[in-house]
């Protein structure tokens, strides 16, 4: 019963490559490290070597010098080794992504494979003609509903009628829009003429009459 209930183990993905990049980075850092060292020795070692020429201990003091020149000799191979190993990194991390890649691409290519293989050329061919007929017994039975019985010939000349038609709109509407050649855009406007300010004439007349028929009446 036991076994029922028991989890099944995962399958590990960790790879062979992937162990490898792993201890090549666990060295580098360790490398790092050393370095760290050597840097902190070569300081100390430095001071040291200042502090016996200033006592004038010659003999020790180039005794730490030589000491430091040999760590320092040390430091230079490690960069050596440390640039090595992070190039192998990057070529193996570099190599799985192509592998990952060539994976990935073989995968689809079996799969669109597969999808070409299911798809038969004849069945095709066969649905595009059933196709093609059922459209062609669907305008038919339209046709007939319908009361049209168009060829191919009337279609052609309705469609032409038609085209002519928006043709001779687009060119009414380009007329209706289009600015006369003959009016200069610079050309001043025509002047109008002035609204006279005098009073009609005819109120001119009408008071000359009365003045007349007055003095008429005076006279008399």
């Amino acid at each position: 019963m036991g076994g029922l209930f028991s989890k099944s183990k995962k399958v590990s993905r960790v790879t062979e490559q992937d162990r490898a990049v792993l201890q090549m980075k666990s060295q580098r850092d360790k490398v790092k490290q050393y370095q760290k060292q050597i840097a902190r020795k070569l300081e100390t070692e430095r001071r040291i070597a200042k502090e016996l020429v200033a006592a004038g201990k010659k003999d020790r003091a180039l005794l730490i010098l030589r000491k430091k020149r040999l760590a320092e000799q040390l430091l230079s191979k490690t960069d050596g080794q440390l640039e090595t190993i992070e190039t192998l990194i990057q070529d193996v991390e570099f190599a799985q992504v192509e592998a990952k890649v060539f994976d990935v691409l073989k995968e689809g290519n079996e799969a669109l494979k597969k999808v070409n293989d299911s798809m038969n050329i004849d069945e095709i061919e066969k649905i595009m003609d059933e196709t093609k007929e059922a459209a062609e017994k669907q305008e038919e039975i339209q046709r007939l509903i319908s009361g049209e019985s168009f060829s191919d010939t009337d279609m052609e000349a309705i469609e032409k009628e038609f085209n002519d038609l928006v043709g001779e709109r687009d060119g009414e509407q380009n007329r209706e829009t289009e600015i006369p050649q003959n009016i200069k855009e610079d050309e001043p406007a025509p002047e109008l003429p002035e609204v006279p300010t005098d009073e009609p004439v005819q109120k001119d007349v009408a008071v000359k009459e009365n003045k007349k028929q007055k003095i008429a009446i005076e006279a008399s």
